[in-house]
């Protein structure tokens, strides 16, 4: 495909070493089907082991359906699902978490860059007039989210525990959990902490963004929300028959600490690229926290960048852009990315 596609999203990316070898060696003979076999059992120990508590994990193909059968799981179909206004669940997922679900409708609230607050939630539990109204149930959360942002332990918590006063059970959409992970490891939080411990309900854990090929794992930390899960995951078509290539590739990031390596290797890269663009003169539009860039470009830049083949999303306002580093983002791209803009810059006076 014609043109440099190496900000345009972190989906762009290929499947990490790691990822790739374990498909390889996956691929070696012969085993059991529909998750029946050692691979799947280990990628669970391992996911386990990582967040510090027995919990059950299940497999999805891609983060549509994650999300989509995780809120199909907490609500039904007269209830609400309370996200901020950027969430996936609403904005790119078409409609998905209301089919899965059969009606539930879905509520977005505006919050500032991207993340929600008590307060904002607040005002939620005066809307409708009884039965008029859908009876929320859920409240859905990501991390990082959709505009780079990352929660803090005590925001999530201050969140969580407002949802469960009122009875609502949380999903964190985690589709870049790496990302946020790598970030508050520097400051000493384990994924434990950004998940049960700060009273998430059920995790969709990405991989697909984070190396992976096809994989997403969805991790109910309150066990009793996943009753029979296992029948909407083959419902959906959603149940791998050669489980052992989904399930092998988490047992091999996860080993190492290549998931979280991934995370951090693309956060820095954010780094690095918001700096030479601040550099540059150009406004950096939202707190670089994890993998992405929001950056306001005249449209003349825009144009010539373009011209020079780079492909980016518009994402914010009328000149925002959206730049998405991954775990394959080199020190050349950025560097030419940053030479180009230059040169556009100057050109366009």
């Amino acid at each position: 495909m014609a043109g440099n596609y190496a900000f345009a999203s972190d989906t762009t990316a290929g499947v990490c070493p790691e990822a790739m070898a374990a498909l390889q060696a996956a691929n070696a003979g012969r085993a059991p089907s529909y998750g029946d076999d050692g691979y799947t059992a280990e990628a669970r120990q391992r996911i386990a082991a990582l967040f510090e508590t027995e919990c059950d994990v299940f497999f999805a193909l891609n983060g549509t359906a994650a999300n989509a059968l995780v809120l199909a799981a907490l609500c039904q179909r007269h209830h609400g699902i309370l996200c901020e206004a950027w969430s996936h669940i609403d904005t790119d997922e078409c409609g998905a978490p209301e089919f899965f679900t059969g009606g539930s409708k879905v509520l977005p609230i505006e919050g500032a860059n991207a993340k929600l607050a008590p307060a904002a939630l607040e005002s939620q539990l005066s809307r409708g007039h009884g039965v008029h109204f859908p009876k929320l149930r859920a409240l859905s959360l990501t991390q990082s989210t959709e505009l780079g942002t990352v929660y803090q332990p005590s925001e999530l918590r201050a969140l969580t525990d407002w949802a469960h006063r009122q009875g609502l059970a949380v999903h964190l959409d985690g589709a870049r959990f790496a990302n946020a992970a790598a970030n508050l490891h520097e400051r000493g939080f384990s994924p434990a902490d950004l998940t049960w411990r700060a009273g998430v309900d059920v995790l969709c854990f990405g991989g697909t963004k984070n190396g992976l090929f096809g994989t997403e794992a969805i991790v109910f930390f309150q066990r009793e929300l996943a009753r029979e899960f296992e029948y909407r995951v083959k419902q959906s078509g959603q149940l791998a028959s050669k489980q052992r290539y989904v399930a092998a590739q988490w047992s091999a990031i996860l080993q190492d600490e290549t998931w979280r390596r991934n995370g951090a290797h693309a956060n820095r890269q954010a780094q690095v690229l918001a700096a030479g663009l601040r550099a540059l003169g150009f406004a950096i539009l939202m707190p670089v926290e994890a993998n992405g860039v929001f950056v306001e470009l005249p449209p003349r830049v825009y144009a010539g960048l373009t011209e020079r083949g780079w492909h980016f999303y518009k994402f914010v306002g009328e000149h925002g852009y959206r730049l998405m580093c991954s775990w394959q983002t080199q020190d050349e791209e950025v560097a030419a990315f940053l030479a180009d803009a230059k040169a556009v810059q100057a050109a366009a006076g």
